[in-house]
């Protein structure tokens, strides 16, 4: 049986007055004489006397055992002590009538047995039998963490230790996930001050001298002083429980924890330890939902022994040649859009996306979600043949000018390049510089452009990260010239069309690995390779519909990434039609190729009158 040692919740019996006449008394209150316990050590087990059994017999009572190293509110619950001495166990019951208290029984365990802690995560803790270990959080009085990005991270209520468990649900985490609720954010703190103020917080340190004991010495938190308490450390459960002190903290969530000594390990090497405590809807945070919050310890050792690595400014990195990159896809004219699926996140000053957003549905409700219809009518047209450049904003303005780029990928205008609303509160904009700068580069097979990121500085003065704009080149436009494509050729007679989802859709389904068509399909899917977009052309014809109805293609490659939605069009009945999807990075093969026109299932009088063709599908 192994030792779970829980922490002491223990409710107080409160005799609450209404303001009629009538009393309220407590039940009975059992005497000492009527406690039924027994403490026995099983030397069957440990011929020490290691392993105590502490079990509570008094009916309609709930017990709670102070054994020394721990506390517990099980009725029965084992204990094992690793080290040689004596230990005073004091039980207590809670009974109808209040709180009733045992004398305290005393016992002798006579060998150490070291297997108890004989762990590597018990030596990382403390430095192992014998040894103590002090630990800092990994932010000081100048604001500096040494290991980690910040001093504290965020993550989801059923996120654990990070070595085990399984990926997430929306797969944005290979392991650390134990239920629904997963997710991460990782936030650095020079970009994140609010998160807590710079500051020397104090130390924890663990002990194996002689019995699992820590010592919290809390600088920034006057009323909690320095604690002396002891500790268990579940190996298997990945779990730190303390006993009369409580996890270092800042001031900032003090009240928002009811329990700073129910701890979960997230990580726990030589020199590193994330532990983490349950957010609650209380005190400063009873506004918000329940969170996993994980402090960033590092070791005294590694905190004396840092050095710091000698870096200049921290810049994008972009790819070698990539000055010839740009030439090639703007030799002529080439008109920029902003992305239908992702067209706004914020980066670091390397470049690299903080966000990692990827479809519209990635996007949290604090920013909202991107809607083509606000911002799609957006363009911006360079041709480096005389580095002119036209901006078109969503309510039609256009503004025309030329451009410069430095080597280090920094765009500057002679005009004022135009502001609009992306999302909500979120802009297209320049730095104050009136600049916008490269910070990502997508290339295809033929070493042109299939994405750009654009950032613009948040601080000119010190910038500590960029708003980034995702452009992706519009081939229906290519300085005003035709693109020619590569057409894949369709077996009709394979075509699978009609309500096939039962929700109202109209669906022409060319390609699914989950429908029909996955048996004999109508075309090669080895064939569907493509860098800029896909298009359809489709007739629809025995519709007996007048209305006014979206429809878009829907694609999915071999590895589901690329997928998503094209843009919609507008579709009125039996006619020709094209749809088209640009996916913003290379598409190789398929798993879902579909055409839906949203809603006309609903109105189609007869489905068995319908009929359909694929004109042409046309790779960019």
């Amino acid at each position: 049986m192994k030792t779970i040692v829980k922490i002491l919740m223990l409710s107080m019996l409160v005799l609450t007055f209404s303001c009629s006449e009538q009393e309220y008394e407590l039940g009975e209150k059992l005497s000492k004489s009527e406690l039924n316990f027994t403490i026995e050590q099983d030397f069957s087990v440990d011929p020490g006397g290691n392993t105590v059994i502490l079990t509570n017999n008094t009916p309609e009572t709930v017990a709670v055992w102070d054994y020394g190293t721990g506390r517990s509110t099980e009725q029965s619950v084992t204990v094992r002590y690793a080290f040689a001495g004596e230990y005073t166990i004091q039980f207590s019951a809670i009974t109808a009538g209040g709180v009733v208290e045992a004398d305290p029984v005393t016992i002798t365990v006579t060998d150490d047995n070291l297997n108890y802690v004989d762990h590597e995560l018990w030596n990382n803790l403390s430095g192992g039998v014998g040894n103590s270990k002090r630990w800092l959080l990994d932010l000081d009085s100048e604001g500096v963490s040494r290991y980690f990005a910040g001093p504290m991270f965020f993550y989801g209520t059923n996120n654990g230790w990070l070595e085990g468990g399984g990926p997430s649900a929306d797969g944005s985490q290979e392991s650390g996930c134990y239920g629904d609720d997963c997710w991460n954010w990782n936030p650095d703190w020079p970009s994140n001050t609010w998160i807590m103020d710079a500051a020397d917080y104090g130390y924890m340190e663990f002990s194996l001298d002689g019995g699992p004991y820590v010592t919290v010495d809390h600088l920034t938190l006057p009323a909690l002083g320095t604690q002396e308490g002891t500790y268990y450390l579940d190996v298997d459960s990945y779990t730190l429980s303390m006993f009369d002190a409580e996890m270092l903290h800042n001031v900032g969530y003090d009240d928002c924890v009811s329990n700073w000594g129910n701890i979960t390990v997230f990580s726990l090497t030589e020199d590193t330890m994330q532990l983490g405590v349950v957010r609650e809807a209380i005190g400063a945070c009873a506004s918000e939902g329940p969170a996993m919050i994980v402090y960033n310890f590092i070791s005294q050792d590694y905190y004396d022994n840092w050095v710091p690595e000698e870096e200049g400014p921290v810049e994008p990195e972009l790819p070698d040649g990539w000055e010839d990159t740009v030439g090639v896809i703007s030799t002529t004219a080439i008109e920029w859009k902003l992305s239908e699926d992702n067209p706004i996140d914020w980066a670091n000053l390397d470049g690299s996306m903080m966000n990692g957003w990827q479809v519209p549905s990635d996007y949290p409700d604090w920013l909202g979600t991107p809607d083509p219809a606000v911002y799609g009518d957006f363009s911006m047209t360079m041709d480096s043949a005389d580095n002119s450049v036209v901006f078109v904003t969503p309510d039609g303005t256009t503004t025309e000018g030329t451009y410069s780029i430095d080597s280090s990928g920094i765009y500057s205008f002679d005009i004022t390049v135009p502001t609009f609303t992306i999302i909500n509160w979120a802009s297209f904009a320049p730095d104050t510089n009136n600049e916008l700068r490269i910070l990502n580069i997508g290339t295809d097979s033929e070493g042109n452009i299939s994405d750009l990121w654009l950032g613009a500085a948040d601080d000119v003065n010190e910038p500590t990260q960029y708003t980034a704009f995702h452009l992706e080149p519009n081939v229906s436009s290519n300085g005003g010239g035709e693109e020619t494509g590569t057409e894949v050729p369709f077996d009709n007679s394979k075509l699978d069309l009609g309500d096939l989802e039962g929700n109202g859709n109209l669906r022409l389904e060319i390609y699914n690995e989950f429908g029909t068509t996955v048996n004999d399909p109508g075309l090669n899917t080895a064939d569907l390779n493509f860098n800029s977009s896909i298009e359809v052309t489709f007739t629809i014809s025995g519709t007996g519909v007048t209305g006014s109805y979206d429809a878009h293609m829907y694609y999915a490659d071999a590895d589901w990434n690329p997928n998503g939605n094209g843009a919609d069009i507008t579709v009125t009945g039996d006619g020709t039609y094209t749809v088209s999807y640009v996916p913003g990075t290379a598409a190789e093969g398929a798993v879902v190729f579909v055409v839906d026109i949203v809603g006309m299932g609903n109105d189609i009088p007869d489905m068995t009158a319908v009929t359909a063709t694929i004109d042409s599908i046309v790779l960019y």
